[in-house]
């Protein structure tokens, strides 16, 4: 088919054709090649080039036949001969004796004078046939096939393709029920999604410290605080990896962060530490979490509530005014290893920005 195809094309459209290919090919494969170091690429990119050569130096001569025209072949001869003939013709008539002549003039007196034949209509001069401008052609071909190669080139760099994984390696799901009231009823509260997405970074496990991870889930929740009998929003994102497992939570309250500090000494907490994240006020806290064992062999019957590993959390008010509400990022790990806190404050200063924006 492509054979076929070629053969048909005029020789100005299948050479820049021939031309743009080669040449695009062989600049790939010899990248590839140099790249990657393989001979046997740059073998292959090599025939690439030297067939382009080729085409390039069929078209340059094609070119320079065209502005030089072989010139046209001379008028035969043949008037001569007829000239010749005429001449004999003419010696034979001197020969004829008198009488005949005598005769000959008088017959043609006695005849009749026929008219004189009208002109012949003057016909028009045919107009050439107007070739095909071969510089427009060539500069079509090259502009057409320029653009495919473009294409293919580039096309899988700019579109992203539908069969490809997250970069993250798991997607966040897709929250389909409405949020509860408090979230329409609280101006600027974000969602369980706009979290994820946040959160669900493809260099998360970069800013863990743990860059060969991949991660295996990720989650999405429009919750509310508990205690408050709906009526405020607290929205969160999980995503989990093997070493550790990232928390988001946003709480739409009125409690600030010197409020929240005076909790923790109250509750006996003395680890924590005061600081200042993107102009916000901030406070590191450390707490373990809980766990819960659920049996589903006999109907889902849960067991008691025991407590899980250690958690590191930065908590960053919602504004740098502290005017009540917060995010929580919280860091654990089964195994009880911690991060180092400049983990948290590394997660917090490219996240919160997606979230919130740098100003908010």
């Amino acid at each position: 088919m492509l054979g076929l195809l070629l053969r048909i094309l005029p020789f100005w459209v299948r050479e820049p054709l021939l031309i743009v290919v080669g040449a695009v090919f062989g600049v790939r494969i010899a990248y590839l090649a140099v790249h990657d170091e393989e001979p046997v690429a740059a073998g292959i990119a090599l025939v690439f080039l030297v067939f382009t050569a080729v085409r390039v130096r069929t078209v340059v001569r094609a070119l320079r036949a065209r502005r030089k025209p072989e010139p046209a072949d001379g008028v035969d001869g043949g008037d001569s001969a007829g000239g010749g003939d005429s001449a004999g013709g003419g010696d034979r008539t001197d020969r004829a004796d008198g009488r005949g002549g005598v005769a000959a003039s008088a017959a043609h007196q006695s005849e009749p004078q026929a008219a004189p034949a009208p002109p012949a209509a003057p016909v028009a001069p045919v107009a050439p046939e107007k070739e095909p401008n071969a510089w427009g052609q060539a500069v079509a071909a090259v502009a057409v096939f320029a653009a495919i190669g473009f294409a293919l080139w580039f096309g899988p760099r700019i579109l992203p393709s539908e069969d490809a994984a997250p970069a993250n390696g798991v997607s966040c799901p897709d929250l389909e029920e409405e949020p509860p009231s408090a979230y329409r009823d609280t101006p600027g509260a974000v969602t369980g999604d706009v979290l994820c997405r946040a959160l669900n970074r493809p260099d998360l496990a970069g800013l863990l410290g743990t860059p060969g991870e991949t991660a295996t889930a990720a989650s999405g929740d429009n919750g509310t605080a508990p205690l408050t009998d709906g009526k405020v929003a607290q929205p969160e994102a999980e995503v989990t990896f093997d070493t550790y497992t990232v928390n988001v939570s946003a709480t739409y309250n009125d409690l600030t962060i010197a409020q929240y500090v005076n909790l923790l000494e109250t509750g006996g907490q003395r680890d924590h530490q005061p600081l200042s994240v993107l102009g916000r006020p901030a406070v590191f806290s450390s707490d373990h979490t809980m766990r819960i064992s659920i049996d589903l062999a006999n109907g889902a019957s849960g067991g008691p509530v025991e407590q899980g590993p250690l958690a590191r959390t930065l908590t960053v008010a919602l504004d740098r005014e502290d005017r009540g509400g917060s995010y929580d990022i919280t860091v654990w790990s089964e195994s009880g290893g911690l991060p180092e806190d400049g983990v948290l404050l590394g997660i917090a200063e490219e996240v919160l920005p997606a979230v919130a924006g740098p100003a908010g």
